[in-house]
C-alpha cells in the first residue's frame, strides 16, 4: 500500500512524505504507482524548479518527502493543495492501494 502523509502547521501544509507500493499489478507495470509518482513528482517540481521556493526533497525507491519553512509553504499553497485533492480522490478510487493522512508538526 502506498501511503501519504501530509503535515500541517497552523492548517498549511508544509511538507509530505510518500512511500510504500501499492501492489495492484507488478513493478513496472502498476498503475497506481506510476499515477502517485507522477503527481508528486510534478507537485515537488514544480515548487523547487518552476515556483524556485525553498524546499528539501528526498526522492528515492519508494519515497518521497518535502519539507518546507512556514514561509515558502504559504507560496506552494496552490500546488500543495492541489496534490492533495487529487490523492484524497485518487484513494477514494483505490481504496485498498493507497492511504493519505494528515499530521501535525
Amino acid at each position: 500500500m502506498i501511503t501519504v502523509t501530509f503535515y500541517k502547521s497552523d492548517n498549511l501544509i508544509c511538507g509530505f512524505d510518500v512511500s510504500g507500493h501499492s501492489g495492484y499489478s507488478d513493478e513496472g507495470s502498476d498503475i497506481i504507482c506510476s499515477a502517485v509518482s507522477s503527481a508528486v513528482l510534478m507537485a515537488a517540481n514544480t515548487i523547487t524548479d518552476v515556483q524556485f521556493l525553498k524546499a528539501d526533497v528526498t526522492d528515492r525507491d519508494g519515497y518521497v518527502n518535502l519539507k518546507m519553512p512556514p514561509n515558502e509553504a504559504v507560496k506552494a499553497a496552490v500546488t500543495l493543495n492541489g496534490l492533495k485533492l487529487h490523492l484524497i480522490a485518487f484513494s477514494k478510487q483505490y481504496k485498498k492501494y493507497i492511504k493519505v493522512k494528515f499530521s501535525e508538526v
